[in-house]
């Protein structure tokens, strides 16, 4: 061959350089869609079902999201998060199947078609209400075919061709069977409580559909004048007197601005000591409006209290001086700084049990109205404190969930006591005062535009006028609001249906018998995997403490309360046959048929008298819904199980779907329908605030897979710790993006490399050691991974996986093997053994990281050439006698020197004294001689990327390049010596000592020669 032959000639033909259609631009946004069509196509559902065929079942069950609108960030983040528990089982050799679902009834999706009705000037009650519910079907209908599109789009893999909806006429047959379990077994009852009630809504509310908002109440400080019992619990003093003095007495109360004579205010039994008759005891409200429904006042058991005189107060003051209080001796000072006292002294001390001992009169008992002189007993409540207030609580039982448990608790010695102890119904459902609110009948307490009325202004101007209203303000405080109208709520005391807590259930077809519902709850809870382990203790505090159920509302659209009640005994019908019909009907006609004309009497049949029958119209709660979704979506699939393996949902459900759904399987079936329950934080925007539309810094998931593509997302859903709050945004997203980028790169060099693999086989056992150093990688890698995935730790597999592309392989391992992949001869075993290492990496991460990127991994796969969907297929699993630890530990300390030789070569190439690396030759000082040795027992110069390499003893050279984090190791760099190879560019005093190749290396002669008498 000529030297004009050889110099002309191209060598970067010969080398084994990456050849790859994958391109280096994703263009997600683009072809994603692409992928999902073809997943359509080949019905790739259906085909992970036939793989599965035999194998054990693991079944996430999904939380129904609401069927009224586009899904926003949070909803993608949760359903990113179960599709990765999905795909990682179905890969680990399960048969995980997921059934999405949604909840298509109650207010959200009633609300919505109501607006729509304003909007049109309609009126929901003048439309026949199953022509109103088949409107509501039909939003609903509309919404989940628009979110299931759109979870698709997210990459989720599940059965949406056939999903479960709390509407369909099967979902709603099982709901109507399950109330009617709760009904059979006496755990159904209906009741008079205090609930949260919308007026703007019209119904009662549970405590997952209320919001705290900042809302400014008013605030009132009020006297009960006090009355000695007498013997037989009769009152000492026929008219309740808070003042006496010389003024003239209206109705028995003495007005609080009228001068005091002391010693007459201390009545007959002549001093403070002995009698509290004429002194008050003091309450402090935000809510004025509920005093026409005070029944009582409470005090703390372990609180001190004392009487307190007013000494001195300014003209015209409320409170004069001479008047009596008692107090919370913690509380006594700001109380009277608010009613602007200037002087007062401390008369005694008061006892818990003397305050037993005196009744008070209402504040209102002089009213024109008359309707307030009853007595108001001082009982004992251990809801009561002195951190706030007085040290006393106004008790309004129709009003309050503790003001009602108080006066339950003592109902028995009330009626001994001759004190009714009804209930009044003082606030009606359109949130205006009943005539059970003598004198304020008709004023509105909250408008059915959700904003205040004047009952508060008018309580406060009758108790001025009663003297016993001591000082008011304003109190601007964080108030319960409806989440869906946002308008504030109100507790009222409304007849509901209630499923009891702390009742001895019967045995069921499902379940023995024994414990209450509370019992086995927290049983439940007990037995249940919480992933966060905080979950556990959340759920079961709420579990421990919550009332009773309240399941009833008073709405349209829903899965009505399937029970008749007796008009004259007020007990339950249970009858099979009733039931069985009614089930039977809803499995044909859907829940409309409850409101159809002649419901009644076709359920009861002749068997009972529809007269002497009333049937209930009250809607169940949609919580009752959701949580009764594991009896008609896992226990009817025959493709699913129950109870599921885990449920998986924001940490809002707590108190909401996990919450339901563990007491309805509890009630019903004595266990709950959980094995494990997995909770994710909520999406901020990236300053940590709250997204809002008012703040401008909400993040749609549909614009981010029009910028990036649903990979990125799911990326981000990835290293998120969902366990907390989660933060994106556009520099959080971009970050994301360029993570992804370097692993596409690292995916795109594998599949280019690859290329050249002929399938030679090598006997990895005796690979070289880097290669063996990479297949110890993969088999510690193996057994992280598959155990992050068990612990549903995703941010774990993607951190880890991406390091290991990017600062292993990339910056490692392929920068070190590509000399040998591109340059050495095609029969080279160090060549063939690299090709097969670089193939396992490849099915390793492809194969791993499927689960989280679903549609980048079918890519690179179908790039390999493969047949099918990654998706059909297992994980990658590495042999265990892959691993070697002492190898390892070996090469970490080659990987030590390293970064200081690398770090060196940076120096020099940045003061351009070299071009690359192949133009240096190293010269290392390694001081600790087991470090020297690991060094020495490798191809250095292959490691460090140089021409050559010069490996030294002794302290690090006081001139040359170091690094503080590996004492004992100095580099200097010389310019390598030699001739530079034309084929791999190495610099090499070797270059040309092969005749037939003069300006190549002996190692790329020899590989020119084979590649020639190949090609000749």
């Amino acid at each position: 061959m000529s030297d004009s032959a050889v110099e002309s000639r191209d060598y970067s033909k010969t080398l084994f350089l990456p050849q790859t259609d994958f391109p280096m631009r994703a263009g997600l946004p683009k072809k994603e869609p692409e992928w999902l069509a073809r997943w359509q196509e080949m019905d790739l559902y259906k085909r992970l079902r036939e793989v599965s065929a035999g194998r054990e079942k693991f079944i996430l069950h999904d939380g129904p999201p609401y069927a009224n609108g586009n899904i926003h960030i949070g909803t993608a983040l949760n359903k990113i998060l179960k599709d990765f528990v999905v795909r990682s089982h179905q890969m680990a050799g399960y048969d995980a199947n997921y059934v999405p679902g949604w909840d298509c009834h109650g207010l959200p999706i009633e609300w919505k078609v109501e607006e729509q009705y304003r909007a049109k000037g309609k009126n929901k009650d003048e439309v026949p209400v199953n022509e109103f519910r088949k409107e509501c079907r039909d939003f609903a209908t509309h919404w989940l075919g628009v979110q299931r599109e759109e979870f698709k789009r997210l990459g989720v893999v599940g059965d949406f061709d056939d999903p479960y909806l709390t509407m369909s006429y099967g979902a709603e047959a099982q709901i109507a069977r399950e109330i009617m379990t709760f009904a059979s077994t006496g755990q159904l009852y209906r009741g008079s409580k205090p609930v949260m009630w919308s007026v703007v809504e019209g119904t009662a509310l549970a405590e997952a559909e209320v919001e705290y908002h900042d809302y400014q109440s008013d605030t009132i400080t009020v006297a009960f004048p006090l009355h000695r019992v007498g013997a037989g619990g009769t009152t000492e003093v026929a008219s309740p007197v808070c003042y006496a003095g010389e003024a003239e007495a209206q109705g028995g109360m003495m007005s609080l601005d009228m001068p005091m004579d002391v010693t007459h205010a201390e009545g007959h039994m002549g001093t403070d000591r002995q009698d509290l008759t004429g002194a008050s005891v003091v309450i402090w409200t935000t809510t004025p409006w509920t005093i026409p429904g005070n029944r009582a006042v409470a005090y703390g058991p372990g609180i001190a209290y004392g009487l307190y005189r007013v000494t001195e107060a300014p003209e015209g003051n409320w409170l004069k001086a001479g008047a009596r209080l008692v107090l919370a001796d913690s509380l006594a000072d700001e109380v009277m700084k608010s009613t602007r006292v200037t002087e007062f002294v401390r008369v005694r001390d008061v006892t818990g049990e003397e305050l037993s001992g005196y009744r008070a009169s209402h504040p209102l008992a002089g009213h024109e109205s008359g309707g307030y002189t009853f007595p108001v007993p001082i009982l004992p409540g251990d809801h009561v404190t002195d951190d706030a207030g007085t040290g006393f609580v106004h008790t309004a039982p129709g009003h309050g969930v503790e003001d009602f448990e108080v006066w339950m608790a003592h109902k028995r010695d009330l009626d001994i006591a001759g004190i009714p102890s009804g209930i009044p119904y003082t606030v009606g459902a359109d949130g205006l005062y009943t005539k059970d609110a003598p004198g304020f009948e008709g004023i509105a307490v909250i408008t059915g535009k959700g904003e205040k009325g004047k009952a508060n202004q008018a309580v406060i101007d009758a108790l001025s006028a009663s003297g016993n209203l001591i000082a008011r303000g304003r109190l601007k405080h964080q108030y319960p609001h409806s989440w869906r109208s946002k308008k504030p709520v109100i507790f009222r005391n409304t007849p509901q249906w209630f499923i009891a807590m702390d009742q001895e259930i019967p045995a069921t077809e499902y379940a023995h018998a024994g414990g209450t519902l509370r019992e086995r709850a927290v049983k439940a809870i007990d037995t249940t995997r919480f992933v966060p382990p905080a979950g556990r203790n959340r759920l079961r505090g709420m579990i421990e403490h919550r009332p009773d159920w309240v399941v009833s509302r008073q709405r349209a659209w829903g899965v009505p309360i399937t029970v008749f009640v007796n008009v004259e005994t007020g007990e339950l019908l249970n009858d099979a046959g009733v039931n069985q019909s009614i089930a039977d009907a809803f499995e044909a006609e859907g829940a409309d048929a409850w409101f159809a004309d002649g419901a009644k009497a076709r359920f009861l049949g002749s068997a009972f008298d529809p007269d002497e029958w009333e049937m209930v119209t009250d809607i169940l709660d949609v919580w009752f819904d959701s949580g009764s979704t594991h009896a008609f979506c896992l226990a009817k699939r025959p493709d699913l199980k129950w109870p599921a393996d885990v449920y998986l949902e924001g940490s809002d459900q707590h108190r909401g779907w996990f919450h339901s759904s563990l007491l309805e399987s509890c009630g019903t079936r004595g266990r709950a329908p959980y094995n494990t329950v997995i909770t994710h934080g909520f999406t901020m925007a990236e300053d940590g605030r709250k997204m809002s539309k008012s703040l401008g810094n909400t993040i749609a998931p549909q614009d981010i897979i029009k910028q990036y593509g649903a990979d990125i997302l799911r990326l981000w859903v990835a290293s998120q710790d969902y366990s907390d709050d989660q933060r994106i945004g556009d520099e959080i997203m971009k970050g994301v993006a360029d993570a992804y980028r370097k692993l596409r790169n690292s995916i795109r060099w594998m599949l280019g490399t690859l290329a050249h693999d002929d399938g030679t086989e090598v006997d990895l056992s005796g690979a070289p050691e880097l290669e063996r150093l990479m297949l110890h990688r993969l088999a510690v890698l193996d057994a992280e991974v598959k155990e992050a995935y068990r612990n549903f730790d995703y941010s774990h597999v993607a951190h880890t996986l991406m390091t290991f592309a990017n600062v292993e392989l990339s910056a490692f391992y392929f920068d070190i093997r590509k000399d040998a992949l591109y340059c050495d001869a095609p029969s080279s075993a160090r060549r063939h053994a690299a090709l097969t290492v670089v193939g396992k990496l490849f099915d390793a991460l492809v194969t791993w990281l499927a689960p989280i990127l679903p549609f980048t991994m079918e890519e690179s796969w179908a790039s390999r050439g493969r047949e099918g969907s990654v998706h059909l297929e297992p994980y990658f699993s590495a042999d265990p006698a892959w691993r070697d630890d002492a190898l390892a530990a070996r090469w970490e300390k080659v990987k030590k020197v390293r970064r200081v030789v690398t770090g060196a070569l940076e120096v020099e190439r940045r003061e351009k004294r070299i071009g690359s690396s192949l133009e240096a030759h190293p010269v290392v000082r390694v001081e600790d001689p087991e470090l020297r040795a690991a060094v020495e027992a490798v191809h250095f110069a292959d490691i460090v990327i140089a021409s050559a390499v010069t490996i030294e003893g002794g302290a690090p050279d006081a001139d040359a390049f170091t690094l503080a984090e590996v004492p004992g190791v100095s580099v200097k760099v010389d310019l390598a010596e030699g001739r530079r190879c034309a084929r791999s560019w190495k610099v090499l005093p070797e270059v040309g000592s092969d005749p037939r190749y003069p300006d190549l290396s002996p190692r790329d002669a020899e590989a020119m020669a084979e590649i020639d008498a190949a090609a000749a």
